[in-house]
C-alpha cells in the first residue's frame, strides 16, 4: 500500500523556521517525484516545492523561493522541506503527493499519492 505521511508541523513564531518531514512507505521515492502544497482556510490548495526522484533538480514557488528549501533524506524515503523566515499566515495545512513522473508543473491534479497533511501555524 503507497502512503505518504507528513509530519513537523507545529506553532512557531513569524520569522522562525520549521522543517516538515514526508516519509513514504509501500513504494520507493527513486521512481516518484514529490511536491508539497499548502493549504489556508477557505482558500484553493497551492503549490508550495517539488523534488525530482533523482533528487537532482528543485521547484519552487516564487513567494517560497529564497526561504525554503527541499531535500530528499540520506534514506531517499524520506522527502524534507525546510521553512525559513516564516510569516504570520495563521494555520496553513501543508500535504506532500507523489507523481510517477518529473516536477513539472506544481499542480495538484498532477500528483496521484497524498497524505494527509501537517498543520503549521504561524503567530506570536
Amino acid at each position: 500500500q503507497l502512503q505518504l505521511v507528513e509530519s513537523g508541523g507545529e506553532l512557531v513564531q513569524p520569522g522562525g523556521s520549521l522543517r516538515l518531514s514526508c516519509a513514504a512507505s509501500g513504494f520507493t521515492l527513486d521512481d516518484y517525484a514529490i511536491g508539497w502544497f499548502r493549504q489556508a482556510p477557505g482558500k484553493e490548495r497551492e503549490g508550495v516545492s517539488c523534488i525530482s526522484s533523482s533528487g537532482g533538480s528543485t521547484y519552487y514557488a516564487d513567494s517560497m523561493k529564497g526561504r525554503f528549501t527541499i531535500s530528499k533524506g540520506r534514506a531517499k524515503n524520506t522527502v524534507y522541506l525546510q521553512m525559513n523566515s516564516l510569516k504570520p499566515e495563521g494555520t496553513v495545512v501543508y500535504s506532500c503527493a507523489g507523481v510517477k513522473a518529473e516536477c513539472g508543473e506544481l499542480v495538484e491534479n498532477r500528483y496521484d499519492y497524498w497524505g494527509k497533511g501537517t498543520r503549521v501555524t504561524v503567530s506570536s
